[in-house]
This record gives structure tokens, C-alpha cells and sequence, in this order.
């Protein structure tokens, strides 16, 4: 394998046993493998790669780069590092620890901050567009708790769509299995409590205790086994107790066993 980003130098591209040896007296003879060829990185540089047979590290190569002096006839190593190759098994990309914490990570004790710019909140009370110091933040706390308010920022348009958003595609919207199977939607329920403001259209609150969402917002397009009407079919229904079997053994006939 040998890509050219120029003329390559003839005496670092044959030197070959010098990079295998500088790698092997680095990490060792077992974890070298075969020659893969060289790569020109500019006048009088070239990077050879080695495979790399080190255990859990398949596909991944050994990059030795060599480089000659003006007038030289030997070179010097300046590097050597363990790069992944085509196919090679890597970490997958970085994700803050925020964008990966999922409801019921958080334990009693924990806490999650929120960023001051954070777009799914705005200011309860808003200074404009310019952005809240300390002590206006300190402001607005004084000012929202003598309105009684009680809030220093409140839920944005962006926060409130990402909200319903999550909701309706989650487990609490019409496409779970629990809704594609059941009787009724949420809507015709009498367990549905209704909400007010602009998620009214759209949500409700269960309070049926005996359903797996109790107290929770479900779409009214939801629904589950639960449901106010659910009426069994007369197969299901409870099978009639027989009829009592009269006891016609009299006292004195027992008094004869």
C-alpha cells in the first residue's frame, strides 16, 4: 500500500528494517506483523505501516515515520503510533455525559444543571435580549416571588414542542404496543384528566391506578387495556356458581354410623 504526496526520498522509503526495529525494540517482536507499505509525508519523510497483531486490535497498523537530514545517508525515527485501518474495531464518538443521561438515570442525591442558554427556557420575567448577570438573575428571583410568580424561567415554545414531541413518539403516545392493542383511546376515557394551556389539544393525565401510566401525560390518541368502557365479552365474563347442594342426612341417621 503506498500513496505519493511527492517525490518520495529513496533512502526513507527502503528503510524498512530500521522502522521494524525501532517498533519492535518499542513494543515488541509478537505484537508486529508484515510490512503494508509507505506513505510520503513530504521531502525526505515517509511513514512505513506495519499490521499490528497485537490481541484486540484487528485491522489496526503500526505508522513509523522516518525522516532523513540534507546530505544524510541514514534516518532518524520520529514517531511511532498505533492508528486504526479500514475496517478496524474503534470507540464509538465521544457524547457528553448530558445527551446520554436517559429518565430514571438521575439517584436520590444527584443533580443535573442546567445551562444558563439553555433554549428550552426563558426568563420568567425578561431583561430583553441581553443576557442575565448575576445580580439580575438575583433580580428576578425578588421580582417573580413578589408577583408570585414562584419561577425564575419558564418552559420555552422550543422546550414545550421537544417535550410533546418526546412524549408522543414515546411509550405514552398512540404508536406503543400497549395503544396499538387497545379497546379505546385515552380520549373517551373517564380516568383522563384534562390539562389546560397549548399541550391541552394534545394530552391529558391518567389516573387510573390499576394502568401502567397512572399519573402520567399520555397522548389522547394513547390508550391501554384499562380504559373506563373495557367491558369483557360474555365468554370472558366469571362462569355461575352451581347451585347449592341440599345436605338431606338427617340427625338421626348419623347418630346410627
Amino acid at each position: 500500500m503506498t500513496k505519493v504526496r511527492s517525490k518520495p526520498d529513496a533512502v526513507a522509503a527502503a528503510a524498512v528494517d530500521e522502522a521494524r526495529a525501532a517498533l519492535v525494540e518499542d513494543v515488541g517482536a509478537a505484537d508486529v506483523g508484515e510490512h503494508l507499505g509507505h506513505l510520503v509525508e513530504g521531502e525526505r519523510v515517509v511513514t512505513h505501516l506495519f499490521a499490528c497483531t497485537r490481541k484486540g486490535y484487528a485491522g489496526w497498523r503500526w505508522s513509523v515515520t522516518v525522516a532523513r537530514a540534507s546530505r544524510q545517508k541514514t534516518v532518524t525515527v520520529d514517531e511511532i503510533v498505533l492508528i486504526p485501518g479500514d475496517g478496524a474495531l474503534v470507540a464509538p464518538e465521544w457524547v457528553p455525559y448530558k445527551e446520554r443521561i436517559r429518565p430514571g438515570d438521575l439517584s436520590p442525591g444527584d443533580l443535573l444543571p442546567v445551562e444558563d442558554d439553555d433554549p428550552r427556557l426563558v426568563p420568567t420575567y425578561s431583561f430583553g435580549d441581553d443576557p442575565l448577570s448575576s445580580d439580575d438573575r438575583a433580580q428576578v428571583k425578588a421580582v417573580a416571588a413578589e408577583l408570585g410568580l414562584g419561577r425564575v424561567r419558564t418552559l420555552s415554545v422550543e422546550g414545550r414542542d421537544l417535550a410533546a414531541q418526546r412524549w408522543y413518539d414515546g411509550d405514552a403516545g398512540p404508536g406503543s404496543p400497549l395503544a396499538q392493542s387497545a379497546p379505546a383511546s385515552c380520549s373517551t376515557c373517564g380516568f383522563l384528566i384534562r390539562i389546560a394551556g397549548p399541550l391541552s389539544e394534545m394530552f391529558g393525565v391518567c389516573a387510573n391506578g390499576n394502568a401502567n401510566d397512572d399519573g402520567r401525560a399520555v397522548s389522547l390518541d394513547h390508550g391501554c387495556g384499562a380504559h373506563s368502557e373495557v367491558q369483557l365479552a360474555r365468554k370472558h365474563e366469571p362462569q355461575p356458581l352451581p347451585d347449592h347442594v341440599l345436605d338431606t342426612v338427617a340427625v338421626d341417621d348419623l347418630e346410627t354410623f
